[in-house]
């Protein structure tokens, strides 16, 4: 059965339970930014990935303003139950949501829908590096935090500066007493970690894939809940090794909360199928992006469930009260 088969049968059977189906005429993800971005690439796999899912094509529309505020608040206004607007988020929108940055909406003022794809945390130092495995990195973090200097490409708060954060908060140890240096980009942060300004980078395993055979850095682990997909998979996860950490840098979408269940229902279902296609991996290769594929009701829990997991840590970690 095709993509647009498969998608069609499941809104009959949808229809047949709920009459109140609403038509998805107009199909359109909101990237809530200026083109270029995170947000737009995120868009663009549902666009090319869910290609004959609908009668129309997926349009992508742009919605820029205090990183995903702006839409968030008018997707918890005016635009609660529009079926066919999905929104595309990273997990800064969640680190956003979880420290009140997006204002008086949470994430149960949400649906989130589905998975675009997903990269990965990774602690990186540099090949001449003392620290030679993890274990030995975290015996100075428990030892005493403020004697590793570590560095990324986000502030303090950040996802980059979470995953510190969580590393330390593994071993007992205060996250405030963190030394970290912000950078403007990774680029930065990586120059700065082979020009010896910091000892340890918090990055991303997908920017490490031009880096590696090169001989200038080390992958001490991996935040993934799991071992990854060569390249990568050379690497252990920081959970195998006994450290409580996983940073899981996700890319995906939510709708309005008064979207109709049917609705909601007959986009997650579409995900699915297109999970399944060779068109869909392929455009989600072509970001850049590594498979996580979860939709519907699951994925809603699972990422609310991370909200009130990062509200904690940044609780804890004195970011908000």
């Amino acid at each position: 059965m095709s993509l647009k088969s498969a998608a069609a049968a499941a809104c009959v059977a949808l229809a047949a339970a709920l009459p109140a189906l609403a038509e998805i005429d107009a199909p359109e993800c909101v990237a809530p930014a200026q083109p270029g971005g995170g947000f737009d690439l995120t868009c663009r796999i549902a666009q090319q990935g869910l290609d004959g899912a609908f009668d129309r094509p997926i349009e992508v529309t742009f919605m820029p303003g205090g990183i995903g505020a702006v839409a968030f608040n008018q997707f918890n206004t005016t635009r609660t139950d529009d079926s066919n607007a999905i929104v595309a988020f990273s997990s800064g929108s969640l680190l956003n949501i979880a420290t009140g940055k997006f204002g008086t909406f949470t994430e149960n003022d949400v649906r989130f829908l589905a998975t675009a794809g997903a990269d990965y945390g990774a602690v990186i130092v540099r090949a001449d590096s003392p620290y030679a495995d993890l274990g030995a990195l975290m015996d100075a973090f428990k030892a005493d935090p403020g004697s590793v200097v570590v560095g990324a490409g986000g502030s303090v708060g950040s996802q980059d500066w979470m995953k510190g954060a969580l590393l330390l908060k593994s071993v007992g140890a205060d996250p405030r007493q963190m030394r970290y240096v912000a950078y403007d980009g990774g680029g930065d942060a990586i120059a700065g970690l082979l020009g010896g300004a910091i000892q340890v980078y918090t990055g991303d395993v997908g920017e490490m894939a031009a880096h590696i055979g090169d001989g200038s850095m080390r992958i001490l682990a991996v935040l993934a809940p799991e071992r990854l997909e060569p390249p990568f998979d050379a690497y252990p996860t920081a959970k195998e090794l006994g450290y409580d950490t996983e940073w899981t840098i996700m890319r995906g979408f939510y709708m309005g909360k008064n979207v109709p269940d049917a609705d909601y229902q007959a986009w997650a279902d579409a995900f699915a199928a297109a999970y399944k296609t060779e068109a869909y991996r392929q455009a989600r290769e072509s970001k850049g992006l590594m498979p996580l594929e979860l939709s519907g009701p699951e994925m809603d829990a699972q990422v609310k469930q991370l909200i009130g997991e990062l509200r904690d840590i940044a609780r804890d970690a004195g970011l908000i009260q």
